[in-house]
């Protein structure tokens, strides 16, 4: 499942406020007994495991006879912009869902209470790409909810038909899969990509900038900086490019927020992507062509390192405000939601859990599997910048990366500006 970051800076009036954390009204009328709990949660708990929320509201409220929990779905692209509201005000959420990338600049202002993590299942082993997110000043800000990573996706009846045999191991394994795709298809098809690869697709161009030993920032001191120009993610970058140029006859200028309606089309050997996008390909109701079901399988995706590419790490945290009254029970409802049995029914439901441990519960040889294994390997995150979300509404790693795959500038050149731009922001609040 891939993260949505959609985050917003924190309204000014939130910053002043703040400094009296936990003064003021909240959904609980100030009291630890009885009233209601108020739950923010994004769309896909309701959408992948409402059984897995209602059945934590159901130990709740046996915990805690007499309170009522209102769980309140809310849609990512606009979540933050809602909080931020909320936030400068008294009547605020109790439990709030965040992007693991969107907790940053909450956190280094005051809006989210410290969490014991002893009182929470696994703490011990949770993924560093959800704990690190909710770290700072060695306390800790949120709980890790759960995780996705990017595999491969293939054609299964493509493979075949190209005498491809089974999933690629090794990346010359994939290049050679993906050159059989081209000769058999692409010949009587102009719009066959063997690899589906969109010039704006951010979080797979940094994956082969993390794989090549590169990263998009640095810090040094208390102070981030731009890292794109270096050797070793020009090389990744540059691996990219080729591998666009290669295998992909599509729109170099377009991104992947459409990536399963695309395949869905029948025109794609191959891409890189969340493992349910595999079944949302063969999905009418997103695009997909329903005949495709069940013609698809997954794989970690290898990269030229010679080891798996480290996919982004996208999830959720799920936080508790400084304003809420009701600090104790948001924590109670948190730890049940979070625990050893919750992260079993998310496993059940195709979603990666929280913690290394149960981690390798998830069945190798599903859907899935290759996700878990792909996580394993620890992957990576965006920046625990102040100014990180400033990076992300600047879109300068996708017109960076638009600019590489049309030609317009060369790796070196491209990455340059983007260095430049992204030292601009990224140490801002």
């Amino acid at each position: 499942m891939s993260i949505r970051v959609s985050s917003r800076p924190v309204l000014l009036a939130l910053l002043l406020s703040l400094a009296a954390a936990g003064c003021g009204g909240g959904s609980g009328g100030g009291s630890e007994s009885g009233g209601r709990l108020t739950v923010w949660l994004a769309v896909d708990a309701q959408e992948s495991w409402p059984q897995l929320v209602q059945s934590t509201n159901d130990r709740f409220t046996k915990a805690h006879p007499g309170v009522q929990v209102e769980v309140q779905y809310q849609q990512w692209p606009t979540k933050n912009q809602k909080l931020d509201a909320v936030l400068a005000g008294k009547n605020v959420p109790d439990v709030v869902e965040m992007g693991n990338s969107e907790t940053t600049n909450y956190i280094l202002n005051g809006a989210f209470a410290p969490i014991d993590p002893a009182r929470y299942d696994q703490s011990g082993t949770w993924l560093p790409a959800l704990a690190d997110a909710c770290r700072n000043d060695g306390k800790i800000y949120c709980v890790p909810y759960y995780v996705g990573a990017r595999v491969g996706v293939y054609r299964t009846d493509l493979f075949t038909q190209a005498g491809v045999s089974g999933a690629p191991k090794t990346y010359a394994d994939l290049t050679s899969a993906l050159d059989k795709l081209k000769n058999t298809f692409g010949v009587g098809d102009p719009n066959f990509s063997a690899f589906y690869m969109p010039g704006r697709y951010w979080y797979a161009a940094m994956a082969f900038v993390k794989d090549a030993g590169g990263e998009i920032a640095v810090k040094d001191g208390n102070r981030w900086k731009s890292s794109l120009s270096s050797p070793a993610s020009v090389a990744g970058l540059t691996e990219w490019k080729r591998l666009i140029d290669s295998y992909y006859v599509g729109d170099r200028a377009k991104d992947n927020s459409d990536e399963p309606a695309v395949v869905g089309q029948g025109h794609v050997g191959v891409f890189y992507g969340n493992t349910w996008e595999a079944d949302s390909a063969a999905d009418p109701g997103v695009g997909g062509d329903p005949k495709l079901k069940g013609k698809f399988d997954t794989f970690p995706f290898p990269g030229p390192s010679g080891k798996l590419l480290p996919p982004f790490l996208g999830g959720s945290t799920l936080a508790v405000p400084a304003k809420s009254t009701r600090k104790d029970l948001a924590a109670d409802w948190i730890r049940m939601f979070t625990d050893r049995d919750s992260q079993k029914a998310l496993i059940e439901a195709n979603t990666l859990p929280n913690n290394t441990t149960q981690l390798a519960e998830v069945a190798a040889g599903g859907i899935n599997g290759p996700a878990a294994q792909a996580a394993q390997t620890g992957g990576w995150m965006t920046p625990f910048a102040p100014g990180w979300t400033s990076v992300e509404k600047s879109n300068i790693l996708p017109e960076m990366l638009e600019r590489i795959a049309n030609g317009k500038a060369s790796v070196q050149d491209a990455a340059k500006d983007a260095d430049k731009r992204i030292d601009a922001v990224i140490n801002e609040r």
